[in-house]
């Protein structure tokens, strides 16, 4: 079985993103880049059920700008066995829409014929939440989001997916989608002769038209903004003065 894995190159984790001063969007000059860390998830996961015997190959896409040939190098030193990037945009601001790249992906899949479909939930810098579910719709297949623990049984998938009451345990047919949450396992740093191997590893460069699928985008940006600044809070003295300012100046009462 073949397992597909999708990649994104977003801000890293640990950066403090900052607004342009003419609010037309995030500012990315000098600021370090790195795979989305569900993505990450994704593919330590992808290289456990092959490491397990259950895929016999990993692919690795990511669609976005020429850099993200980065993330996709790493993804191959931890384990994938080869990469496909769809250069879809030449800036970076530009972040293709969910959509999009669910089309451009089901295109994909009908090219490979994976059995196991692996995203993360959500990418960092956008927080869409989206994607996962518009392949599955695509593909008229079936999906499992917030996994956080995922086993093969044949042509069925077990997913213990993490909901707000607790723990769901649900069985989907393959092919199907499973995006994955942060509890799902603990990624692998790459180690140097894995590294090293990764540039000997397949990698091929597409472009939408190459899949029919049009990127023109639908949605506009305004203005972005920084979020406001969290107002100090404040010691009351009792019960009453708390209910007193609830209610009166806080209004939520």
């Amino acid at each position: 079985m073949k397992i597909l894995v999708t990649v994104k190159r977003v801000i890293d984790y640990n950066v403090k993103v900052r607004v342009k001063t003419d609010g037309s969007g995030v500012d990315l000059a000098n600021i370090k880049m790195s795979m989305n860390p569900f993505d990450e998830i994704a593919v330590e996961e992808a290289v456990r059920l092959k490491e397990a015997g259950k895929a016999e190959e990993i692919i690795a896409v990511s669609i976005g700008v020429e850099q993200s040939k980065t993330i996709l190098r790493t993804a191959l030193a931890m384990g994938a066995d080869r990469a496909i990037l769809v250069e879809a945009v030449d800036d970076p601001h530009h972040d293709i829409e969910p959509l999009t790249v669910a089309k451009i992906l089901k295109a994909i899949v009908d090219e490979e014929k994976p059995g196991l479909i692996l995203m993360g939930k959500q990418a960092i810098d956008n927080d869409m939440n989206a994607t996962g579910q518009m392949l599955s719709a695509l593909m008229g297949c079936g999906q499992a989001t917030f996994a956080s623990q995922l086993e093969l049984e044949g042509e069925k998938a077990i997913v213990t997916r993490e909901v707000d009451g607790g723990l769901q345990k649900i069985e989907v047919n393959l092919p199907s989608v499973v995006t994955v949450d942060l509890r799902m396992n603990e990624p692998r740093y790459p180690s140097l002769p894995n590294i090293q191997r990764a540039k000997r590893k397949p990698f091929e460069i597409k472009s939408p038209t190459d899949y029919d699928v049009d990127i023109q985008p639908r949605l506009e940006i305004l203005k972005t903004v920084e979020p406001p600044v969290r107002e100090a809070g404040m010691i009351v003295e009792s019960v009453d003065e708390l209910v007193t300012k609830l209610k009166d100046e806080a209004g939520v009462l």
